[in-house]
């Protein structure tokens, strides 16, 4: 079963940027893309961001596009989520979790993804 870990949360002020790991414990051709779900307390899990391996599929939700970016390196079986311009409504637990097969437009749902890290929190102060 793949393992993911997730790392680089923290707390941060509006404008501040923060680069997220996510460490897969086994090869990325074990699987199709890693992405990015966030929650905040009291609401439900939101699409952030989503990358196949092979590096030419990417998304990102309407609320992070000009500001997150995403990077990979397969080597190391891991994903980045660049953070720039952080907001307050960016607080939550960001969570990385892996897609077996390629998600199709369904990429911001959840059930296209089945292993998921236990995540990783990001506190965004005004």
């Amino acid at each position: 079963q793949v393992q993911l870990v997730e790392s680089g949360g923290g707390s941060v002020q509006t404008g501040d940027s923060l680069r997220l790991s996510c460490q897969a414990s086994e090869p990325t051709f074990s699987s199709y893309g890693m992405g990015w779900f966030r929650q905040a307390p009291g609401k439900e899990r939101e699409f952030v961001a989503v990358t196949s391996w092979s590096g030419g599929v990417q998304h990102f939700a309407d609320s992070v596009k000009s500001r997150f970016t995403l990077a990979k390196d397969n080597a190391k079986n891991a994903v980045y989520l660049q953070m720039n311009n952080l907001q307050p409504a960016d607080t939550g637990l960001y969570i990385c979790a892996a897609a077996l097969w390629d998600f199709g437009p369904y990429y911001g749902d959840t059930t296209a993804y089945y292993h998921w890290g236990q995540g990783t929190q990001v506190n965004v102060s005004s």
